[in-house]
């Protein structure tokens, strides 16, 4: 407690604390009389009755906390201090406004025993509302915060902050709840490992000018790799911020747009398959534009199909023939040829598939597709590319299976989802009108081609000889035609080789070529003697069955000698044979020409023989493989032999299918081939 001496009401003993800067009040007595003020306090409350109790010198004071402060101070003896408490509404401020105060509140002792209250009051009103207008932004900041915070977690699956640089500072469970990546797995580049591998070099080179040139939001479309091992489409929003100008951080969202993705490209897709097949008329040419949409967009490689039925009734059961009529592949991948010919059993995956007119798709390891799932060229293809996945989809018009596509799928891409499966249906499906208005001849041309091969006898399998023949019909003709080949092997020991072609594109020309063969194949088996000499017995019975036809005949025996083989053949107005040797050293077989079959020729049939080297390749063929309309026949030879060259070591089934595919044609003329490949020495 603090001793002072009275000095009387008039106060003098307390003139020492005029100059103070503070303001001060001295009390004595319970009824709190006051005996001294400063300068300072006159100054902040006005002036007041030296002498006058607390309540009348403050009216409304006795109601308010200030009082009973006085009182237990002046009645305990405990001091009492406030910070920053509001004054009695008596005491307003300038603008009539609410005014703070710290002030301490002790007891005193006069002399001759009287006690009282020593006030010292500091007003800190503009300090006061400083803190609250700093509160309320502080609050108002939080409360911002918060909505910002929430409106993230509806909007975004996942919040990220990045120091200046680009390096994540800062965990995210949006982040580790869709990718499974840890915060170490995660922070400063981690996350770039969560792209997808096709997807990240263009976003790091777009993260990378964002952060050098942080000037405006940064957007970017990407895959992220899910917890579950697959790949989702995500949006990323990022935007700069600055403190004083200064780039601090940058803070951003990531958006999953999977389904917004896959239907704006579903859009794409439909409207760039109709587009690109709106002016074709010609059915091949809408299949081949329709595969270069679906390669690259759906998959890495891309065939077509027409399915030939070489039954009575493919839904039952029975032999059907896959003649391959588009195909694309991506950027970097083997071509495959656009023209192959497989015979097919009625078993299998593919089979069932096309009988059933069901898509179906097939994941399996890198490079060992299932032999019954595609085609054999589409599976050497896969094998070769270390493909991993197929999707078949049978194409049907009229109700029948008219042709089937396979799309395959290969390194790391993903396999085909069973979404693209639907959207490959549905690409398909919007074509169906033009399709069946376009197929309509081609089912006719199917017919006849089913026809034709019916006519025609599959290669005999000859241990240590490979044979392989191909029949492709005119695009244009609805009719079967008079090419053919013929392969068996005689009682001697001897491979037979034929080919042939009789004038004319229609029935006529067909029934002429069917009973021709037979014919041939009968006055071979009747006799051994020289080919020559059997094509003159054969003129002479074309002379007599059929005076008004021509053919021409290639007629050739492949025979074992001194470990080796032979060809002993002859040539009736027939392009030549050509052998290709394994070095790709090429020769047309030249030595037994003679005039056409049908025309009068009394001299017997000039016969050749020739070695086979090993590891060659023998090669019979129509001229519909070399004439081309406007140009001299030996270009068209020339292209063979240079084609055939780089074919060299190919397989026999590739050669075959590349010289078809690849020489230029004469649009109205089929081409028949039969190729033989000798064993390696």
């Amino acid at each position: 407690m603090r001793d002072v001496h009275d000095e009387g009401i008039s106060g003098l003993a307390f003139e020492v604390l005029d100059p103070a800067p503070v303001a001060i009040a001295v009390t004595k007595g319970p009824d709190h009389r006051l005996v001294y003020t400063n300068m300072a306090y006159r100054t902040l409350f006005g002036h007041c009755v030296i002498g006058s109790p607390l309540k009348q010198a403050f009216p409304g004071l006795a109601e308010h906390e200030h009082h009973l402060l006085f009182d237990a101070v002046y009645s305990t003896g405990s001091p009492v201090v406030r910070t920053g408490a509001p004054a009695p509404d008596t005491l307003t401020g300038p603008a009539g406004g609410e005014r703070y105060f710290t002030f301490s509140l002790s007891r005193i002792t006069f002399g001759g025993g009287a006690q009282g209250v020593l006030a010292v009051f500091m007003e800190v009103t503009e300090q006061v509302e400083v803190a609250r207008r700093l509160q309320e932004v502080a609050d108002e900041r939080r409360r911002i915060l918060r909505r910002y915070h929430s409106l993230m977690r509806v909007s975004a699956d996942v919040i990220w902050v990045t120091d200046p640089d680009g390096k994540v500072i800062m965990p995210s469970p949006g982040w580790e709840r869709v990718t499974g990546q840890t915060w170490e797995e995660y922070r400063g580049k981690g996350w770039l490992d969560a792209l997808h591998p096709d997807d990240r070099p263009l976003t790091i080179k777009s993260w990378a000018r964002a952060v050098h040139d942080p000037g405006s939001p940064w957007e970017r479309v990407y895959r992220l790799r899910t917890e579950d091992g697959g790949y989702r489409h995500f949006l990323a929003h990022g935007v700069p911020v600055r403190e004083d100008g200064r780039l601090v951080e940058w803070v951003g969202t990531i958006s999953d747009i999977e389904d917004q993705w896959q239907g704006q490209r579903r859009r794409r897709l439909l409207d760039a398959a109709a587009a690109a097949t709106s002016d074709l008329t010609s059915v091949e040419e809408m299949l081949n534009a329709l595969a270069n949409v679906i390669v690259p967009e759906l998959a890495d490689g891309c065939g077509f199909h027409w399915v030939i039925d070489l039954s009575e009734d493919l839904s039952r059961g029975g032999d059907f023939l896959l003649e391959r009529v588009a195909t694309a592949v991506g950027d970097g991948l083997p071509r495959l040829p656009p023209f192959s010919e497989e015979r097919h059993a009625p078993d299998g995956r593919l089979a069932r598939a096309i009988r059933r007119r069901r898509p179906f798709r097939k994941t399996f390891p890198p490079g060992e597709p299932p032999a019954d799932l595609v085609p054999k060229g589409t599976r050497v293809w896969l094998e070769t590319t270390r493909g991993h996945c197929v999707a078949v989809v049978p194409v049907v018009v009229d109700g029948a299976v008219a042709a089937v596509v396979t799309a395959s799928i290969c390194g790391d891409r993903p396999p085909i989802s069973q979404g693209d499966l639907a959207l490959l249906r549905e690409m398909i499906d919007q074509m169906h009108d033009r399709l069946n208005s376009a197929m309509r001849f081609q089912r006719t041309h199917r017919i006849a081609l089913a026809l034709q091969h019916s006519l025609l006898a599959q290669p005999p399998r000859v241990p240590g000889l490979q044979i392989t023949a191909r029949y492709r019909a005119s695009p244009t003709a609805a009719e079967v035609g008079g090419d053919w080949y013929d392969s068996f092997v005689l009682p001697d020991g001897a491979t037979v080789l034929a080919i042939g072609d009789v004038a004319g594109h229609d029935l006529r020309a067909a029934v002429a070529m069917g009973q021709l063969r037979n014919m041939l194949r009968a006055l071979v088996v009747d006799r051994q003697e020289p080919p020559g000499h059997i094509l003159a017995r054969l003129n002479a019975a074309m002379k007599t069955l059929y005076p008004e036809e021509t053919a021409t005949c290639v007629l050739a025996r492949v025979e074992r000698c001194d470990g080796g083989h032979r060809l002993n053949y002859a040539v009736s107005g027939h392009p030549p044979p050509l052998l290709v040797t394994a070095g790709g050293e090429t020769r047309f077989l030249e030595g037994a020409a003679n005039p056409l079959l049908g025309i009068p020729y009394d001299r017997p049939c000039r016969s050749a023989r020739e070695p086979l080297p090993a590891d060659s390749t023998l090669l019979l063929y129509t001229d519909g493989l070399v004439e081309r309309p406007g140009e001299h026949l030996d270009q068209g030879f020339d292209r063979l032999r240079e084609r055939a060259a780089g074919l060299c070591r190919a397989s026999l089934d590739r050669f075959c299918d590349d010289l078809l595919s690849f020489l230029p044609r004469k649009a109205d003329d089929d081409v028949a081939m039969i190729a033989l490949r000798l064993p390696t020495g």
